[in-house]
């Protein structure tokens, strides 16, 4: 269904994601004064991130693929509305038990930036995909990071509640916008839930295309989420000691990671994707070399955390552009497989980098993230060298959608002879440039 989305509509998609993901990561320039205020140790302290990172596994398994059964917009609308709730629980949690039930239930909507994200795939051209998931997906880094700034300075100034306040309202307010401004997105595959379901079982069983990126988004993120969820421990101590609105303050230098996030989909639909996932995984190893000086210089860790998060946005939105384009019907099941890897990983970081801070201090947490990294890297490396079990039948068309597939159209030529096999049918055609088989080309049959 590409009929293409207007500037105003990403926008507004973007805000969106802004701001439900927010809701996720608000938390953690907070987590000590919330924790203290709501009587939890500081061993204790990583699960009030890591809670919000376990309701959004459980929406992407069961939450997302509905977008593939129905209408997306409703969709949107609806887990806005239930992300408040959350929110609103959160904000007004009488001790550390309710505050986790508003984070959780905040976690789980919040998949409605996955929703998103599919929303935007399904309706854009294939040729202007990658652009448009980078510029939505620019919304999400901002969201990350921004809520760091704002929730960081707000917490010091009205205290932590008025964060998740604030959050409630601004997803109530921008499900109406959505419901207003965008365009239904009626489902007409005849497709029922158990079957999506069933569908994005053997997915995950099956494609090798999504299991590699999944495993590569489980081991980036851990990465991540040990930086972020961690990073208030030693700015708040010794020798620095510096507030929560301060610690914010550190989210501005990861905003490159937004410009990373749109150049990467503009270089994904030059068929870029792999070389682009291969060097920002090394730079994002190299960056924890910068990270670790954080306890003795402040201006060697921006640049570290720069580092870092360009790499990041570059690896997520090219392995989103590259699933994604592999199975265009299936946007919603893809990427709430995806982004399940993606939420376990920023929930072992977030657990992991809480626990190696008590033990060993900030080295600690380092020598955690640039492990997490590193065996991405080593990861990405084998599956492009043909290590690992051989492609399933499905994953030999989705590699080949993935790098034909996404290419730009300008480059590739007019049309390349091709024959693909998957565990369904047998076809032999041209490909167009954009990846689309033509209506003249012979027609599959059953096998």
């Amino acid at each position: 269904m590409a009929v293409g989305i207007t500037r105003s509509q990403r926008l507004v998609l973007a805000l969106v994601c802004a701001v439900a993901v927010s809701t996720i990561y608000a938390i953690q320039p907070v987590l000590e004064v919330a924790s203290n205020a709501l009587g939890m140790a500081r061993g204790s302290a990583g699960w009030l991130v890591a809670v919000g990172q376990i309701g959004y596994l459980a929406g992407l398994v069961l939450l997302v693929p509905l977008g593939d059964v129905s209408d997306r917009r409703r969709l949107i609308t609806v887990h806005l509305v239930l992300t408040a709730v959350g929110a609103s629980i959160a904000a007004v949690a009488p001790n550390a038990a309710v505050a986790m039930a508003g984070l959780l239930v905040a976690g789980l909507f919040a998949v409605v930036v996955q929703v998103t994200v599919a929303y935007v795939a399904a309706v854009s051209e294939p040729s202007e995909r990658g652009r448009a998931i980078g510029a939505v997906t620019s919304g999400v880094v901002i969201g990350i990071l921004g809520a760091r700034v704002v929730a960081g300075f707000l917490g010091e100034v009205l205290g932590w509640r008025v964060v998740y306040a604030l959050l409630a309202v601004l997803c109530g307010a921008l499900a109406v916008i959505v419901r207003v401004m965008l365009d239904a997105d009626r489902r007409t595959s005849g497709l029922r839930y158990v079957g999506v379901m069933a569908s994005m079982g053997r997915l995950v069983r099956a494609d090798h295309l999504l299991l590699s990126r999944g495993a590569v988004a489980l081991l980036l993120f851990a990465s991540f989420g040990t930086l972020w969820s961690g990073l208030a421990l030693p700015l708040g101590a010794a020798p620095w000691h510096l507030g929560t609105a301060r610690i914010g303050l550190f989210g501005l230098a990861g905003l490159a990671g937004a410009a990373g996030a749109a150049r990467a989909g503009r270089w994904a639909d030059y068929g870029r994707a792999q070389a682009i996932t291969g060097a920002a995984l090394a730079l994002l190893t190299l960056s924890w070399v910068l990270i670790a000086k954080a306890e003795t210089n402040l201006w060697v860790l921006v640049v570290g955390i720069v580092l870092l998060d360009f790499a990041v946005q570059a690896v997520h939105v090219s392995s989103q552009h590259m699933v994604t384009g592999a199975h265009p019907n299936r946007a919603g099941s893809v990427i709430g497989a995806y982004m399940a890897c993606y939420s376990l990983g920023s929930a072992l970081g977030a657990i992991s980098t809480t626990w190696a801070y008590g033990i060993w201090g900030w080295v600690g947490c380092c020598w955690c993230g640039a492990g997490y990294s590193a065996a991405a890297l080593v990861l990405w490396g084998l599956v492009q060298a043909g290590f690992g079990r051989p492609m399933g039948l499905s994953s030999a068309k989705a590699s080949l959608l993935a790098m034909v597939g996404t290419r730009g159209c300008g480059s590739d030529p007019p049309g390349v002879r091709f024959r693909w096999v998957t565990g369904w049918s047998v076809a032999a055609g041209k490909l167009d440039r954009c990846g689309a088989r033509p209506r003249h080309a012979g027609r599959g049959r059953r096998g």
